[in-house]
């Protein structure tokens, strides 16, 4: 049997990841914008479909492409659900559209006789009749085929034309011989938090902030509610398993752990404590409360708007039910002990890496599968991966994809500070948000550089970075070293240039003490309890508060990809903006980038882009400090004060009328 030839060309289609190897992403109600070349021999016209589904479903969804120039076309589709979609182009030879501008090129040319090309047309309607599957537009098909084939030359090229004609041929044409791109593409359609949302991390058993003593789940409403009043939509912890005795590290990351101390929540483990689950990762430490307390937490955050991530952090203590029961799971020395993990000069003799490749990888595989589809079935869609960058792509590829099929809104963060194309590749086989090098990214041609890569190249296809501006891990120099203004600078950066961003408890407090030449914090929270006052003075939560108000009601600072970077004459600000396709909400940011000196300069404003005239009147709001400007044309004047008004954040509309008041606007 021979195999349908292909009779037209459909070639460089987009989107495409790596050829179609891996899914695009998206969000629910995005349009999906398809384009392709699409052409044949000859010089038949030809009809083309953009077609999507549901992946695994059997009818496809349709509607016509259109030809744009130099035979590429684009066709455009909404995804409304939560799901993963597969789309492809349907692309034919159209004999009636071909015949229909034959027969109008002949008619208006006078070429005579016409009868042989009328017959021909009745013909093509008559066999649409016959492929029609509604009755009734069978009936009109055939209808319209006789009086062709009896009207006048004239007569035939106007019903020709019939828009009425058009459509019926559209919904019924011969596809007999038509081409399919293949292999299908497919979408990943998350929900709207995988692309806007804030993130707030603490510790809960720093929840109260008490230095000498830890707190529990039902201590962390204090934490949700301050969380939830500066205007946050995800509350991410870290560990919160059971924590392993053996070689417990101490304060600073001393060797010996004092009485009292309570050890690293990334040590995961201790099946010595009589948990239900074994003292694993499916279990949460005692001191912090049980798994009914944690489910009550789980469900208070839930009833304030806001959602928990989870650190799915894949260490093992050698307490841990796995060392004792799968001791074939991990690494081994010569003389057949477990080897504990390793970042030269730095070790972690309480916790164990695992071997994602051994004999019985299936069989670890499917286990750490178990424990994220454990959380998820606790209320958890969010879990934030530590370093995944050490383990295999194939296995996030595998484990991602079964969690995906049963839990479809399951958001996965990857925790990756390494290499670009390793970050890329976690990106494309599936963690729906990216880590990125936001956290050292802080002169203005870094910046611009960075998130024009981000935002406008094919990475915007797969790849959503989540600005965190600091972690229990990192404190950067910048913050260390530029004081309150540092943190009020960082803040906005990452929260305007990125619909996703996060901070770690304590940044709200400006807290930058260090390890002496380390971007590390000194007493850092990862292994002591840590004493705060939660409204210490000095502290930027109204700041943070105006940020997330603004992000929230600014449709523009919720998308990702319409990130454009405008001059500013001078090298310390750093001046950007996002709008709208329908320019009707206009935001652009001035930062300066200087946290110890004031900073003046003239910047561009793309007034042409808004589809303005050069001189043009217009009112910018500044959001953050609730003052109005009227500004002309391009070229415009800002100052910015560390101390004080380090950031713009301007809403822009046109001024239409002096004789208006002033705040009517479009």
């Amino acid at each position: 049997m021979i195999a349908k030839q292909p009779t037209v060309v459909i070639e460089n289609l987009t989107p495409l990841v790596d050829g179609g190897r891996y899914p695009v992403k998206r969000v629910v109600g995005d349009d999906l914008i398809v384009e392709a070349d699409i052409f044949k021999d000859g010089h038949d016209l030809i009809s083309a479909l953009l077609k999507w589904r549901k992946h695994g479903e059997v009818a496809w969804n349709e509607t016509p492409l259109k030809p744009l120039l130099n035979d590429r076309w684009r066709g455009t589709c909404s995804l409304f659900e939560n799901a993963t979609y597969e789309y492809t182009i349907e692309a034919w030879g159209d004999s009636f559209r071909s015949w229909q501008e034959e027969f109008h090129k002949k008619y208006e040319g006078g070429v005579t006789p016409l009868e042989s090309e009328t017959l021909e047309g009745a013909a093509l309607v008559r066999a649409a009749g016959a492929r029609a599957a509604l009755a009734a537009d069978k009936k009109r098909l055939a209808e319209i085929a006789d009086l062709i084939q009896a009207a006048e030359p004239s007569q035939v090229d106007a019903i020709a034309h019939w828009p009425e004609l058009e459509a019926l041929m559209a919904a019924w044409s011969d596809r007999s011989r038509s081409t399919e791109y293949v292999p299908y593409p497919l979408v990943n359609v998350d929900r709207e938090r995988a692309r806007f949302a804030a993130w707030y991390e603490f510790f809960p058993r720093s929840a109260e902030g008490h230095a000498d003593r830890g707190s529990r789940f039902r201590d962390c409403l204090g934490r949700v509610e301050d969380a939830k009043a500066m205007g946050f939509d995800v509350v991410y912890f870290p560990p919160i398993h059971p924590i392993g005795e053996s070689n417990r590290k101490g304060r600073n990351n001393a060797v010996k752990c004092e009485p009292g101390e309570p050890g690293v929540p990334y040590a995961i483990g201790n099946r010595n404590q009589g948990c239900p689950n074994g003292g694993g990762h499916k279990d949460v430490a005692p001191e912090l409360g049980t798994l009914k307390d944690f489910d009550w937490l789980v469900g208070e955050i839930k009833k304030r708007g806001l959602e928990v991530a989870l650190d799915f952090a894949l260490n093992c203590s050698p307490d841990h039910p796995w060392v004792h029961d799968h001791p074939e799971w991990f690494f081994k020395r010569p003389d057949g002990t477990i080897k504990y993990a390793e970042n030269p000069p730095k070790k972690y003799e309480d916790v164990y890496p695992l071997d994602y490749q051994n004999p019985q990888w299936r069989e670890l595989w499917d286990e750490l599968t178990g424990v994220i589809l454990f959380w998820c079935e606790h209320n958890v869609r969010t879990f934030r991966v530590d370093n995944p960058h050490t383990k295999p792509v194939s296995f996030w590829e595998y484990l991602i994809a079964k969690v995906r099929a049963k839990y479809p809104d399951a958001i996965f963060l990857s925790e990756a500070f390494t290499r670009p194309k390793m970050m890329k590749a976690l990106a494309k086989v599936g963690f729906t948000q990216s880590y990125t090098y936001f956290t050292w990214r802080s002169n203005k041609h870094e910046l611009t550089e960075y998130f024009t890569e981000l935002t406008q190249t094919e990475m915007t296809q797969y790849f959503r970075g989540n600005l965190f501006t600091n972690t229990p891990d990192i404190l950067p120099y910048f913050l260390q070293q530029g004081g309150r203004p540092a943190f009020m600078i960082r803040a906005a950066l990452a929260a305007t240039l990125s619909p996703l961003y996060g901070i770690y408890s304590g940044f709200e407090l400006c807290e930058n003490a260090a390890v002496p030449g380390k971007e590390e914090y000194i007493d850092s929270e990862k292994y002591q309890f840590k004493g705060r006052n939660w409204n210490a003075p000095g502290n930027i939560k109204e700041y943070i508060t105006g940020l997330n108000r603004i992000r929230h009601e600014n449709r523009a600072l919720q998308e990702y990809s319409n990130l454009r970077f405008f001059r500013a004459e001078n090298e310390n600000v750093l001046f950007y903006g996002k709008m709208t396709a329908s320019r009707d909400n206009i935001i652009l940011v001035v930062v300066n980038l200087d946290p110890w000196n004031r900073q003046e300069s003239f910047i561009e404003v793309p007034v042409d882009a808004f589809g303005w005239m050069e001189s043009d009147t217009y009112q910018v709001h500044d959001l953050l400090w609730d003052q109005r400007y009227l500004w002309h044309g391009s070229r415009n004047f800002v100052v910015l004060d560390p101390q004080t008004k380090p950031v713009h954040i301007f809403r822009v509309r046109r001024w239409m009328s002096r004789e208006q008041d002033f705040d009517y606007y479009l």
